[in-house]
């Protein structure tokens, strides 16, 4: 296997497909054990579902790619395990050193090499207060060049982690340090902006909270959980290898087959029968949308990326599209043990069925003394957050007014193998406003960034991509409807992220939205507009993409300046 090599590559999307008839005998191969046979050039074929026939000619097929996995050839003993996330809690003018190292790690087990931020998963959890900047120097000790992206925070420019545009990418052996400001309150997140498909995905991520002075900012809870949402894919083996020179599973981005929580599995908490918890919830895997239940718990909606709902609201789910963060006050009502869970319609192209698929995420024993209080008492009560609702309602006004621009979200393919361009083109293909699941396993590995380009296009110039750029003043507010194109070889939701800004989403498909948050990032589904303004308020150039990350590694980005 080759070494990864210290690249900066775009962003991009993902869409999906559904295939008719399959031959019989395709559907009888034993996909367990062609899973398993190590292919040749480092390659084993990642695992299939046995209902999921074989399609005729990729039996014996690779990626057009090398294969890589951390730290091959090195011994894993000689690796320092790695450790759980530890608080840092900071203050105004505190440094934090921060090592980007090789560790060693035991998932589903399988010893396995992954990376982590001084040595922990998640990375160290740091907290700050609301207005405070903060120092971060980072090491890097891996193979390959990385950066560190501080997603969400609308800090200085220089410091937001994009190679090429806004710093240097930190070579092996080399530091960088970041000088963060935090002006919002809220749950961040940080990350790689150097080949995040496989740097994020073997373990750096890691979450910052940013603490309002209001006591009461989400209102009042008996205790707060992090429930950091991943998935990792994996065989018999170990870890199964990514694209070295560029990504693999361009198509509909990585899905992983094995659950973590707090970068772990069989992720457990105890409760008591009424408790308020508080969940943090950020979702930070490669691909996957997550549609998260708490059993019979009642689930209170209060926040998400950069602020407050202008209402608090009962949802029965929260669907977490990769990158972004909810919050949510959940009270579990009787004893016995509950399931955080993963709860979806998956779909099997190839059957040309739906069927219920639930995967669980952490179980919550609930147990003890019933607990009734004030706490208790409030979380019965849906709180209106007048400031929010003070803030955000002269941005109504522009819900009415045209688009300043328009973006058309679409994807090109060349050099795909035959039998999938086949397959992509037959008559009856279902395409899903989201993609819960990889239903298309084999043809989505062998489907690299090399053959896959992801579009942004900008209507009115016909642009695409890097060739995009705008520029703005400060203080502007930018109206942008993104239009995710149905018509394409194969369309798919796309979680938008803008950079070193926050935005509203005014309106999905037409339809106004009544209940406003701050956001950075916000899925749009297959066929759908959704229509965000973004206030302008923070000077520099900056990235709008797909936050996948195979996508964004297949092309799908462009760049914005503000002045001022």
């Amino acid at each position: 296997m080759r070494r990864l090599p210290a690249l900066t590559a775009p962003l991009a999307l993902h869409l999906l497909a559904s295939l008719a008839a399959t031959p019989a005998a395709a559907r009888q191969m034993d996909h367990g054990a062609h899973a398993m046979h190590d292919m040749g050039a480092g390659w084993r074929m990642p695992p299939m579902d046995p209902n999921m026939p074989m399609i005729p000619g990729l039996e014996s097929a690779l990626p057009p790619v090398g294969a890589f996995l951390a730290a091959a050839g090195i011994d894993l003993a000689t690796l320092p395990e790695a450790e759980p996330s530890r608080v840092v809690r900071m203050e105004h003018g505190d440094t934090l050193a921060v090592d980007v190292a090789i560790v060693r790690r035991t998932l589903n087990g399988r010893t396995v090499a992954m990376y982590g931020y001084n040595r922990q998963y998640p990375g160290p959890f740091i907290q700050a207060p609301q207005g405070a900047t903060v120092v971060v120097r980072v090491t890097n000790r891996i193979e390959s060049a990385t950066t560190v992206h501080w997603h969400g925070l609308r800090l200085d420019n220089r410091f937001d982690g994009v190679p090429g545009l806004t710093q240097d990418p930190i070579a092996p052996g080399e530091s960088f340090t970041y000088e963060l400001r935090v002006p919002d309150a809220g749950m961040f997140w940080y990350h790689p902006h150097v080949r995040e498909d496989v740097q994020q995905d073997l373990g750096l991520y890691g979450n910052l909270l940013v603490s309002s002075p209001d006591p009461n900012h989400y209102g009042p809870a008996h205790r707060e959980e992090l429930l950091v949402l991943d998935d990792i894919l994996m065989d018999d083996q170990g870890l199964v290898p990514w694209g070295d020179e560029a990504p693999t599973h361009a198509l509909m981005g990585r899905f992983g087959n094995v659950m973590l929580v707090n970068g772990a599995t069989g992720h457990s908490l105890d409760a008591a029968p009424g408790e308020v918890i508080r969940f943090f919830i950020t979702n930070v895997a490669n691909t996957r949308t997550f549609n998260v239940t708490f059993g019979p718990a009642r689930v209170k909606l209060v926040a998400s990326d950069v602020g407050l709902f202008e209402r608090e609201t009962w949802v029965r789910s929260v669907v977490v599209a990769p990158a972004e963060r909810y919050v949510v006050d959940v009270s579990f009502p009787e004893a016995g043990q509950v399931a955080v869970a993963n709860t979806i319609q998956a779909v099997n192209h190839f059957r040309g069925e739906f069927y219920p698929h639930v995967d669980t995420l952490a179980l919550v024993n609930v147990s003890g003394p019933t607990v009734r209080d004030a706490v208790t008492e409030a979380h019965a009560t849906l709180r209106r957050n007048e400031a929010v609702a003070a803030e955000t309602a002269p941005l109504r006004a522009h819900a009415a007014r045209p688009p300043d621009y328009t973006l058309e979200a679409t994807v090109r393919v060349q050099g795909l193998p035959l039998p999938i361009v086949r397959s992509m083109e037959a008559d009856s293909l279902y395409v899903p406003p989201i993609e819960w699941n990889d239903a298309m396993p084999m043809m989505n590995w062998l489907s690299t960034g090399a053959q896959v380009k992801w579009i942004l296009r900008d209507a009115e110039t016909g642009r695409e991509n890097e060739d995009i750029h705008w520029t703005f003043r400060r203080g502007d507010l930018v109206k942008i409807r993104v239009f995710n194109s149905p018509d394409s070889f194969h369309p798919m939701n796309h979680p938008v992220h803008v950079h070193g800004q926050r935005f509203v989403v005014l309106a999905r498909d037409d339809v106004p939205n009544d209940n406003i948050v701050w956001k950075d990032t916000a899925i749009v589904p297959v066929g759908s507009t959704m229509d965000i303004l973004v206030e302008m308020s923070n000077p520099g150039d900056w990235m709008l993409h797909c936050h996948i990350a195979e996508h964004l590694h297949a092309g799908m980005m462009m760049h914005f300046a503000v002045e001022g």
